[in-house]
């Protein structure tokens, strides 16, 4: 008989054990009404502003972790990180590089990181981060997801974070890449890493900011663009300030719960694409259903699209 599902309260009193046992019940409840019913609460209790790190891999953003963990533990915010890694061919779990590369103190209540399997999802997050954000949303005042990191295609990272770090690093011909691909669109903020390099970094930073020229966003936020070597702490004061303008601006905007209305409508449409296909998506545009929560709402879609596909 499977485990039961807890609630919110009793994942959070039982610290990091707690929420480990219950992340994994995302994988083993997955469909179930209990485990949507946890994550819609989660959501309606969410506390946490959440930034995503992406970038290509060797850009140093597991080293940006780990000054950021710092940062914000000395502040004494609470932070949950995913980590989300690739994946072993063999068994298709993660590999680990990131959250061995982590430095934190396992005594630690007030930090938890998890690393999560990319499989074979190429937008640079795993199946699972969404539900696992939803549930540390809740719990921790800050959430960092750390991206598989494969390049070009990171644009599912906009469908769970509120701030998105953009990383690119000098002479690497990043930036080059970026105004084809149109990945400019998708960054709050964006660093240029390892400042130390000199005029090498400041030259991406021109770049940067020349291709940033190039796309108009839909609303007033200016991206800056930040010089960073997380090694020896250059830039960092600049990073806080800038999350903690976005965050600002966002609330003040309106576009905070704008962008999370959007993620939300997003989760539920990618959920049904994946299980039943664009023709499935189609059809759930003509379901009804009357539940505030999108785990929930998806759940009532994929239960009624399966009885009409099995109808006679």
């Amino acid at each position: 008989m499977p485990a039961p599902v807890p609630d919110l309260q009793s994942i959070a009193a039982a610290g990091k054990r707690g929420l480990s046992r219950a992340l994994a019940l995302i994988e083993t409840h997955e469909g179930t009404a209990e485990l949507a019913r946890l994550l819609d609460a989660a959501l309606a209790q969410s506390r946490a502003h959440v930034a995503g790190l992406t970038g290509p891999p060797g850009v140093g953003k597991s080293t940006l972790t780990n000054a950021l963990l710092r940062d914000w533990r000395g502040r004494g915010e609470t932070v949950g990180v995913i980590a989300v890694d690739p994946s072993s061919r063999r068994t298709g779990g993660a590999l680990l590089g990131d959250r061995a590369r982590m430095a934190t103190d396992p005594e630690d209540q007030g930090v938890f990181v998890r690393s999560m399997a990319a499989r074979d999802r190429l937008g640079g997050l795993s199946d699972q981060t969404i539900a696992a954000t939803a549930l540390m949303r809740a719990l921790f005042d800050r959430v960092l997801i750390e991206s598989v990191g494969i390049g070009q295609s990171e644009a599912d990272i906009s469908f769970a974070v509120d701030t998105v770090i953009l990383c690119v690093q000098p002479g690497s011909g990043d930036s080059l890449q970026f105004m084809k691909a149109g990945v400019m669109e998708l960054p709050d903020i964006v660093l240029v890493t390892k400042a130390d390099m000199g005029e090498a970094a400041s030259r991406a930073r021109s770049e940067v900011q020349g291709a940033l020229t190039l796309y108009a966003r839909d609303d007033d936020w200016r991206v800056p663009v930040i010089l960073v070597s997380a090694a020896r702490g250059d830039g960092m004061e600049e990073l806080h300030q800038a999350l903690a303008d976005h965050r600002a601006w966002a609330e003040r905007s309106g576009a905070f719960l704008t962008r999370r209305a959007a993620q939300e409508r997003a989760w539920v449409e990618e959920s049904i694409r994946a299980r039943f296909g664009s023709e499935g998506l189609a059809r759930a545009t003509g379901v009804k259903v009357s539940a505030a929560g999108p785990f929930t709402r998806e759940l009532l879609f994929a239960r009624e699209l399966t009885r009409r596909l099995e109808r006679p």
